[in-house]
């Protein structure tokens, strides 16, 4: 059984079409954001990172399909897990040393002052 965290599903088995590993930070995302001018080495790191918990994750094919390649400011998960997912974005991004767009620090500032973690509120304004 997994559990889909973006949409709160419970899923049973692994088949074709109902699980998809989803980059928290899409690799479309992660190119515009600074990704682009990587080396292929780096950017191969990223796609498979296996070095965090948060980077890759096991999520419903539904959700990633409707997240696809957008950041916080056009696409969130329920509502019940912003935070978390706005603290695993942040902490991604500050990871591989990814910039924040204006429309997407907007976002996460938004979405943030509904989060009990005053620090990710911080690191977002700085």
């Amino acid at each position: 059984m997994w559990h889909s965290y973006y949409d709160d599903t419970l899923i049973e088995g692994a088949g074709p079409g109902r699980i998809d590993i989803d980059h928290l930070v899409p690799l479309a995302e992660a190119h515009d954001s600074g990704a682009y001018g990587w080396t292929t080495e780096k950017r191969r790191r990223y796609a498979n990172d296996l070095g965090s918990a948060i980077s890759l994750i096991a999520v419903s094919a539904r959700s990633n399909r409707q997240k696809s390649d957008q950041d916080p400011s056009t696409s969130m998960p329920i509502p019940s897990v912003h935070c978390r997912y706005l603290g695993e974005w942040v902490a991604t991004k500050k990871r591989w040393s990814l910039t924040v767009g204006p429309a997407e620090r907007e976002a996460l500032l938004r979405y943030a002052a509904d989060c009990p973690d005053t620090t990710l509120t911080y690191e977002l304004a700085t």
